[in-house]
């Protein structure tokens, strides 16, 4: 049984349809990009997967319908990332990050943090590159930092699903690869499933040629990216010769490398570790 399942979901906003009878599936362990232009409903469809919205059709999670859950029962299984988390109150980094644990405190005694609380805290902020700034206020922090820290914080709600809604706009590349790593180990390592809307196709590929294209609210492709993604496709969707841009880049940094041979043989910026089975802290 699938661990999420879209079936024939539309959504609106007020009388304008934004999302036209998508279906797909996605299995524990697996990463899915939605890709496609502005304004195919990417980010609707995220919202709607997460309840914000309402939909038709039916979306469920372990086989339960979303519609027969709790808004908390929802936010404990499903998390969402978006673009630009807005800051309400000036918390430390290592307050913000332990609010993930919301759920778990308010089953504790006293609604106090446990050691496992603490543990899984320290944990997400080591993974997300942000221990230095435990103590640190977040209306202090730059655009990539806060990021993080809202990532940190989406990691230790310990859900079933995260859903990424083009959440490393602010982070610069050696961040982005990290997490995009980190995330892709975490969801197969757990049993996890994650959904990321991007705009940029070679970071969607990095965490997974599993992808759905989506065009004016449409499903337009659901599959392994190289089977479906033709270079007409690409053009059709995107109204752009992608395959031609993308190799005119690479080309430039083809010519940059016989320039410039690549030192101990790779520049690849240095991993962290990927998530342990103990990261996962559901009572």
């Amino acid at each position: 049984m699938a661990l999420l399942r879209v079936f024939h979901v539309s959504a609106h906003y007020g009388s304008h349809q934004v999302l036209h009878d998508v279906s797909f599936e996605l299995p524990m362990g697996e990463a899915l990009c939605v890709l496609g232009p502005n304004g195919c409903g990417k980010t609707t469809l995220l919202r709607a997967i997460a309840a914000l919205i309402p939909f038709q059709g039916e979306i469920t999670l372990n086989g339960v319908p979303i519609r027969s859950m709790t808004r908390l029962r929802i936010a404990s299984h499903i998390a969402m990332m978006c673009q630009a988390p807005k800051v309400y109150f000036a918390y430390s980094v290592y307050d913000t990050v332990m609010l993930g644990r919301y759920r778990h405190l308010r089953q504790s005694l006293l609604g106090r943090p446990s050691a496992k609380d603490r543990e899984c805290v320290e944990r997400c902020l080591e993974a997300t590159g942000i221990s230095a700034l435990r103590n640190k206020r977040i209306d202090q922090l730059s655009g990539g930092q806060l990021q993080r820290v809202f990532l940190a914080q989406t990691l230790a709600q310990d859900p079933d699903v995260i859903l990424l809604d083009e959440p490393m706009n602010h982070l610069d590349m050696k961040h982005q690869v990290e997490l995009v790593d980190y995330l892709k180990a975490w969801a197969k390592s757990q049993g996890r499933a994650i959904i990321g809307v991007f705009h940029d196709i070679n970071l969607a590929l990095r965490l997974s040629d599993s992808v759905l294209f989506l065009k004016d609210g449409r499903v337009a492709a659901r599959g392994r990216f190289h089977a479906i993604a033709t270079p007409a496709f690409l053009k059709e969707i995107y109204g752009l010769d992608v395959v031609a841009y993308m190799l005119e880049s690479f080309g430039k940094w083809a010519a940059f490398r016989k320039t410039n041979p690549l030192e101990g043989g790779t520049t690849r910026g240095a991993s962290i570790p990927e998530p342990v089975p103990s990261l996962s802290l559901s009572d």
